[in-house]
């Protein structure tokens, strides 16, 4: 575990997926699978070279040093393989609140359970052990695919903050928003562990 101010940052340990507090002994296994352009088409930061994932890193571990943001990376069980990142943002404990965000997985594991183990991992963490409230996620406009695996997952849509963000290109970026709640959390994670199932 890594402390964030009053919370002990965990490795959450699944059936196939297992989520290790980010450190810097993790930049050579990222360095293996974080240049692909799919990665980071809808991001809000672009990582082409091995500096710009350095710079990446040391700025999500001085996020996380304040006690708002937990970043994990995610690492195939199988092959002992580190595949992806993922975050918590905007921790509130006073509120119970969270964002799960930052995520992304080398594009060769798409659809093919990574994702959904990671987020079922976060949730119960979030609700079951933090006992939050809700945990929001949010996607660029045109991420189709992101949202429709938002809604997969059980998320609700809240709503689109339109122009929330400039893009490294300079285009403008509409935040479409999502949430899971304490009330939805069980029938969010039965649905889980039903697709799940069909991965072992």
């Amino acid at each position: 575990m890594r402390p964030h101010g009053n919370i002990e940052q965990p490795v959450l340990d699944g059936a196939n997926v297992r989520l290790e507090p980010l450190s810097r002994e993790h930049l050579p296994a990222l360095e293996k699978i974080a240049f692909d352009e799919r990665i980071w088409r809808y991001m809000t930061t672009r990582v082409e070279t091995p500096k710009d994932l350095e710079a990446w890193l040391e700025a999500a571990l001085k996020v996380a040093a304040t006690g708002t943001q937990l970043p994990w990376v995610t690492v195939l069980k199988r092959e002992n393989r580190v595949v992806g990142s993922t975050r918590f943002i905007d921790l509130d404990m006073h509120n119970r609140t969270v964002e799960i965000g930052h995520t992304w997985i080398t594009p060769e594991l798409h659809q093919k359970g990574v994702n959904p183990e990671a987020k079922l991992l976060q949730l119960a963490y979030g609700f079951d052990t933090l006992g939050l409230n809700r945990v929001a996620l949010k996607t660029h406009h045109e991420n189709l695919q992101s949202q429709a695996a938002m809604k997969k997952l059980g998320a609700v849509y809240e709503g689109t903050f339109r122009n929330h963000y400039v893009m490294p290109d300079g285009s403008l970026r509409h935040s479409v928003w999502f949430s899971i709640t304490k009330e939805e959390w069980p029938q969010v994670r039965e649905g889980l562990q039903q697709r799940l199932s069909a991965f072992c």
